[in-house]
């Protein structure tokens, strides 16, 4: 009976352990900073398709000159012709984990023409991401530019 006691107690502690909120949450830190980096993959290559299936319907989008989007109006703005970035890179960027949502913050970089103008730009970034449906959607992005 010790034994069968004993037995049950350490698979139990096994499973508590498997389910240690700390490991999710680097497990969701990790996937959340990949689909940042495949969303700046995607705005550099126009392709509004991979973006759409990473925000949400009710997406929105604040522009660091005060321009508000919601999903449509923003993968409109996406595929852009007269916007061609060489460049979109994050840095800095950390998680902050909550039951089922994340806040994703750092910094970015990008680079290139519009409207035939060079632009580089320097800024902050806040995502907001939420889990449901059994995988990860940004509702709300918001930019502020430090500097040009």
């Amino acid at each position: 009976m010790k034994i069968r006691l004993t037995l049950c107690l350490v698979l139990l502690s096994n499973l508590l352990m498997a389910r240690d909120p700390a490991n999710d949450n680097t497990a969701d830190a990790t996937k959340l900073i990949a689909l940042e980096n495949a969303w700046n993959q995607a705005q550099l290559h126009h392709d509004a398709k991979a973006v759409s299936h990473l925000v949400s319907d009710g997406f929105v989008y604040t522009d660091y000159d005060g321009t508000v989007m919601n999903k449509a109006d923003f993968l409109k703005d996406l595929k852009d012709p007269d916007y061609r970035a060489s460049l979109i890179a994050n840095d800095e960027a950390r998680v902050i984990s909550y039951t089922n949502a994340a806040i994703v913050v750092g910094t970015y970089h990008s680079k290139g023409t519009y409207k035939r103008q060079p632009f580089e730009h320097y800024g902050r970034f806040t995502d907001t991401w939420l889990y449901q449906d059994n995988k990860w959607e940004c509702v709300a992005s918001h930019t502020t530019l430090i500097r040009k």
